[in-house]
């Protein structure tokens, strides 16, 4: 099978225009993974590259399937000007290097954490997988190989993220909609969750 990357880059590109800016990361054991930079008005995206290079296979399978398993890059959407966002780079490359270095499969409605927070000042640590097919069309290729899915990435407080472990994520995303929560915005504050 041909080279993933080549093709998951285009259809970036073909979705969000051309990156502005672009870092590579890697990570001993782990495939190198780049974090690309889009800018559109005051939304900077920010789009991994090469999680997608290999599916994500079951830890518990006594052997990865080279080519059949899911695929996915992550998005993250967030208002430019209101704080140092660009230092999320590293910790993108953190998550999406996770299916190789933890054996973890990453899939709409996961939690994801870092440890730290997400920027410099960030009220967030984790991140809420959410659903793609929305921002980034997936990108189908060859059978048997499953497609490419964009993920985005919802940024949790702390209290959103206990929360999502007890009601849920839909709950989670429910709540953000009915209090019309700005999920853009870098410095928000958590949702009332009573």
């Amino acid at each position: 099978m041909a080279d993933v990357l080549p093709l998951v880059e285009a259809r970036l590109r073909t979705a969000l225009g051309e990156p502005d800016a672009r870092a590579a990361v890697t990570f001993l054991g782990a495939d190198r993974i780049e974090v690309l930079r889009f800018t559109d008005g005051d939304i900077v995206r920010y789009a991994t590259l090469g999680m997608s290079a290999q599916p994500m296979a079951d830890p518990a399978a006594v052997l990865a399937d080279p080519v059949k398993g899911p695929r996915a890059e992550l998005v993250l959407s967030v208002r430019r000007g209101v704080a140092d966002t660009d230092k999320a780079l590293r910790p993108l490359a953190v998550l999406a290097a996770s299916p190789q270095v933890e054996g973890v499969i990453v899939a709409p409605g996961a939690s994801l954490d870092v440890g730290d927070p997400l920027w410099p000042g960030a009220p967030f640590t984790s991140v809420l997988v959410a659903e793609s097919g929305g921002l980034v069309e997936d990108l189908e290729l060859d059978a048997p190989a499953d497609p490419v899915r964009f993920l985005p990435l919802l940024p949790m407080t702390a209290n959103e993220a206990a929360w999502k472990r007890v009601h849920g994520a839909q709950a989670l995303q429910e709540r953000w909609l009915t209090r019309g929560t700005d999920l853009r915005d870098p410095a928000r504050k958590s949702v009332s969750l009573d």
